[in-house]
Order: C-alpha cells, then structure tokens, then sequence
C-alpha cells in the first residue's frame, strides 16, 4: 500500500515521503481498517516536527483521525494506532475505541468530525460549564479547531465572539454564524469585546492559539468567567499572571481532551452520541475547505503548520469523501 512515511523529524514538506509499504497487521484488540478520509490536525505537524506530547518510533506515518470501512463493512470514525497514521490507504485501530460514522455526514465530514468536535464539547461543556445567554469568545474561530467549538457554542444557546486573522478568515467567522467578528489584524481583541457586552467581557473564552491571544482574553474575560487553554497554535506558551486572576475572579482552565480516553473512557462514547445528534439535527457540521488526494499531503500538512489553511482540510481517498450516507 501507498503511505507517507517521516524518517527524519524536520518540516512536514521536507520530512514526509510517499512510499509503498506492507499493509499493517493489527495487533490483539485491534481490526484493520481502509482508508475513506483522513482529516488534517494540527497535532500531525507537530508529530513530524518532533513537537509533540507523543514521539512514535521513526519512521512512522502521521495521521491522527479517520473515517475508515472495517473488513465487516462498517464506516468507522477511528483513530489509528501510530507508527501506522491515517496518511495512508489502510490502519490498524483500537476495536474499543471505534465510533460508528453518522449516517448524516460524508467522509470527509466523518473524518473531522472526532478530535475538534470532541475537544470543543469537552471544552465549553464538560470544563468551562457554558451557559445559554453566556457570551463565547473563540479565537482562530475561521480554523478546523475554532470552527467546531462556533457552531457547539451557537448549539449550546450562546452568544459568540470570533477571532480571526484577516478578511477572508473573517468572513468564514461570519458565515459560520458568529454574533461579532474581530480581525485581530486590524482591531483590539479586548476593547472590541468589552464594547461588544457592554463593559462585561466574555464569560468563556476558548483559546488554541495561546501567545497574544491568551495575553487579549485575559484583558476581557468577565467576572467569574473561564478561559480554556486547549493548546498553543502560535507557538508561544503563555506565563499566566495569577495575581490577575485573583483580582479578576476568573479561572484558567486546562484541556487535554486525549487524557479521557484513558481516565474516562465512557465519557468519549456519550459525547459521540451527543455530537450524533447535533449533526443530524444539522446543528453541526465540520467546516471542510478543501479535499486533496494522497500525494498532496505533505505540502497540505505544511500549510497547516504554517496558519495558512481555513477550517479543515482532508485527505480523501479515490472514490470515497461523497455524499451523506
């Protein structure tokens, strides 16, 4: 089978190469699984940087969410067992683990649905508590990542603010539904909120990128409003000011969605079966930009890396990536 493949941790366009290797062999416990659609994250870059919490075995394929067809015949929403990522015509997955794909999403909706979905549910439900009526605020609100928790805050009765960097990514904020659009090219982040409620700030901040954007909510969160740290996109790690938060009754929230799978594994199920329902209710539905084939996935992974992609961006395989089901 075909596969990319990082024998040298370095830049995804440099690093990865397409070749033709065995098919898997699953393990105990887990099926072997063809490739439908694979979409991109941002946590593949990383892996083929050397950047990431997990460092697979060199060399391995990158590739951390499918929609995949098990021998059986099911669709499948997995995520693969890394060396043997999702960049590549079959995986092998966890049999435990395996989410049935709604019916009401293509595969390449399928495929993007889990990691940013599951995050963002996580993240403003299950952490920061969000309420109907509460004001949201989301930075890179135009990205695979922000995307996903916009239409969970909407879902969830919320009001939302959403950040984005330039006019084009702006415009996507906008059509996914968002109440207020800050480019944060061209204006304040926090005195644009500030305005936007009246002087109260955001009760919920949701924040991937860190860096400015951590430094900005700090600057508008409201009275006894949550700030969810779900990851660090520009680079930069941010060293809270807890004096702040003391004066500022606000709380700075933790995330790492993938430490569920091992301290509450039901929770994941039941969160699937939630996002189900919102997708067939049409209340969801994952924001795919653009559909490549296999030899293009370095140089899309590369701009993943680089900021310079708008929602998600999946791999689909030949004849697969259509119509709902």
């Amino acid at each position: 089978m075909q596969a990319w493949r990082v024998h040298t941790l370095g830049e995804p366009r440099e690093a990865m190469r397409l070749e033709e290797i065995p098919e898997p062999v699953p393990g105990e416990g887990e099926v072997r699984l063809k490739v439908l659609a694979a979409n991109l994250n941002f946590p593949d870059a990383l892996l083929v940087r050397g950047q990431y919490q997990i460092r697979p075995p060199l060399p391995f394929t990158p590739g951390v969410e499918i929609c995949g067809l098990t021998d059986d015949g099911r669709r499948v929403i997995a995520n693969p067992s890394l060396p043997h990522g999702g960049f590549a015509e079959y995986v092998v997955a966890p049999e435990r683990a395996l989410l049935p794909a709604p019916e009401s999403l293509d595969d390449a909706q399928a495929a993007a649905l889990h990691i940013g979905y599951q995050t963002g549910w996580f993240g403003l439900h299950r952490r920061a508590r969000l309420q109907a009526g509460e004001t949201l605020l989301v930075h890179a609100a135009a990205g695979g990542v922000g995307s996903a928790a916009v239409q969970l805050g909407k879902a969830a009765g919320a009001t939302v603010i959403g950040v984005a960097g330039g006019k084009a990514k702006a415009r996507t904020a906008e059509e996914l539904g968002c109440d207020l659009v800050i480019d944060r090219r061209a204006e304040d982040v926090a005195a644009r909120v500030k305005e936007f409620t009246g002087g109260r700030g955001a009760d919920v901040v949701y924040d991937p990128v860190g860096g400015d954007s951590y430094t900005a909510s700090a600057k508008c969160v409201a009275f006894e409003g949550r700030i969810v740290v779900v990851g660090f996109a520009s680079g930069t790690v941010p060293a809270p000011a807890l004096n702040h938060a003391l004066i500022k009754n606000y709380s700075i929230l933790g995330l790492h969605w993938g430490l569920y799978a091992a301290k509450d594994p039901a929770s994941i199920a039941a969160c699937h079966t939630e996002l189900t329902r919102l997708a067939t209710e049409g209340a969801i539905k994952p924001l795919i930009s653009e559909t490549i084939a296999l030899p293009a996935v370095a140089d899309a992974v590369q701009r993943l890396a680089d900021g310079a992609t708008t929602g998600r961006v999946v791999l689909a395989m030949p004849g697969e990536g259509g119509g709902s089901r």
